[in-house]
């Protein structure tokens, strides 16, 4: 029987992104441990923008991470500084 995923659009938009297949390992950005969230940076719950879900707001994390660092507004500069990193190296190994 053939397995079939669906993904949530800011999902999509990651895993396009960074070029990922379902079956890659995709580590957490903060940690590396395996990542199972895609985390908006700026949620809209806490006042983040309400535009389309674009690649500079989303990142990956691991459970842990999600759960201590994921809206939390003291821990908002340092998951943007990672992850703009991550994209920028991301873009220097690849572009």
């Amino acid at each position: 029987m053939t397995k079939v995923y669906y993904m949530k659009k800011h999902t999509k938009i990651y895993t396009k992104y960074f070029d990922y297949g379902l079956e890659d390992f995709m580590g957490c950005e903060v940690c590396g441990q395996r990542g199972v969230d895609v985390h908006h940076i700026e949620a809209r719950g806490m006042g983040g923008t309400d535009e389309e879900d674009y690649i500079e707001n989303l990142m990956l994390l691991c459970r842990d991470c999600h759960v201590k660092y994921g809206d939390r507004k003291q821990h908002l500069q340092m998951l943007k500084d990672i992850h703009y990193k991550f994209i920028d190296d991301y873009g220097r190994f690849f572009g």
